[in-house]
């Protein structure tokens, strides 16, 4: 296979992890390569430094397409542009997120974390006294659960309901998550459908009994001196729901597989716990679960050369920039203690994950728990991945566990 006829939409090429070598060759012969698809194409950015630009790149490069090719599947152009914080470009991007952060406090953050270690801990006690679990089902959404149930003030069991809905709906081409005989774009309309009416649900209590939570604090908001239309409202928890709910537990599976597939690093990681902090860094670069972001060009622009015209799709490939040798020597390895380690896998500038204090939270309570000198760990099984190119993740994950 060479540059020419990979085939960035194959939902196989990364599930079957045949996309990094076709990364490797991009960086070097194509950087800036446009990808045919279809009756037309879009420009794919594979190095650091053309990734980490686009990303700060405003004027040229508008958000309100959407974060992923094909938008919401239900229509030609994104319904969320300019309501959703992914979805929007200044100045309007700043007054949503100014709103959204309200939900990211200190003391939010805080809360999370006594959540998600409660949480946690009871999971892998289970997980000890059965002798093993599936982490990808039975640990991993623990993180994202209990994120959701501080910040949306809902119970364990709505959480997971939620989840499963986020899930199915990033995994909306995995037979794993159900039936893909059907119509795609259907398919990817009827669980968004699903997901929000559960914030419909949520937004009409809130509006009743208003309390310390995402829901009431968007209710909240105005613009132009106006409250959000409620669709605002349920487009913005969506993005929190589906940033959070998706990322954080896909990337716990990836560094569990990375730190078992690399025994000298969980070692090291037991041996020195105060290295936790840049393993967490290093598993997020080196899980890279937001594969991409797309931007649409709103002029004529050139990359290195190459002429990007107004209206073309521009896909930011983070999976690629984060084993980007020119910033990451020896980029194929996995080192928990590397340093600097200034990853994409946030995004950068005003567009970096909103989130990102909350992932780097719950990622350290589970790595310091999973990295105890008395817990035995090993595969049980060959981990199942997920079938997408937007998302990088691992739908099943037996593992061992027990005390030493």
């Amino acid at each position: 296979m060479n540059v020419t006829t990979a085939d960035l939409t194959d939902p196989d090429l990364f599930a079957e992890g045949r996309h990094h070598a076709v990364f490797d060759r991009l960086r070097v012969h194509d950087p800036v390569h446009w990808h045919r698809s279809g009756d037309g194409g879009f420009w794919v950015l594979s190095a650091y430094d053309d990734v980490a630009a686009a990303y700060n790149d405003h004027t040229a490069l508008s958000s309100e397409g959407g974060p992923m090719l094909g938008g919401s599947f239900r229509s030609e152009a994104d319904p969320s542009a300019g309501r959703m914080l992914v979805a929007s470009d200044p100045p309007r991007q700043r007054m949503i997120r100014q709103a959204v952060h309200r939900a990211f406090t200190t003391g939010m953050i805080r809360k999370i974390a006594r959540q998600v270690s409660e949480l946690v801990d009871a999971a892998v006690a289970r997980a000890v006294a059965d002798g093993g679990c599936d982490f990808a089902t039975d640990i991993a959404p623990e993180l994202p659960a209990g994120a959701v149930m501080a910040m949306m003030g809902v119970s364990h069991r709505q959480a997971h309901e939620l989840i499963g809905m986020t899930r199915r709906m990033i995994g909306f081409r995995d037979p794993f998550f159900g039936d893909t005989s059907d119509d795609e774009r259907l398919r990817l309309a009827v669980v968004q459908s699903e997901i929000f009416e559960f914030f419909s649900e949520i937004v009409r209590d809130r509006r009743a009994n208003p309390g310390e939570d995402l829901a009431s604090y968007l209710l909240q908001a105005e613009a132009n001196g106006r409250p959000w239309p409620e669709e605002m409202v349920l487009y913005n928890c969506m993005n929190v729901a589906v940033g959070g709910n998706e990322t954080s537990s896909y990337t716990a599976c990836a560094g569990l597989v990375a730190l078992l597939e690399n025994p000298g690093q969980l070692a090291l990681l037991r041996e020195q716990p105060q290295t936790v902090d840049s393993a967490v860094n290093e598993i997020l670069r080196w899980s890279s679960t937001n594969a991409y972001v797309m931007r649409v060009a709103t002029q004529d622009l050139e990359i290195r050369g190459r002429r990007v015209s107004a209206g073309d799709s521009v896909t930011l490939w983070n999976v690629s920039a984060n084993r980007d040798p020119s910033q990451f020597p020896d980029a194929h390895r996995f080192d928990v203690t590397r340093s600097p380690n200034r990853h994409l896998s946030y995004g950068v500038g005003i567009h970096r994950c909103i989130g990102a204090m909350v992932a780097q939270t719950e990622l350290g309570i589970l790595f310091r728990k999973l990295a105890d000198n008395g817990l035995d760990l090993a595969l049980a099984g060959e981990p199942r991945r997920l079938r997408s190119n937007f998302i990088q993740g691992i739908t099943a994950m037996p593992v061992h566990m027990s005390r030493r």
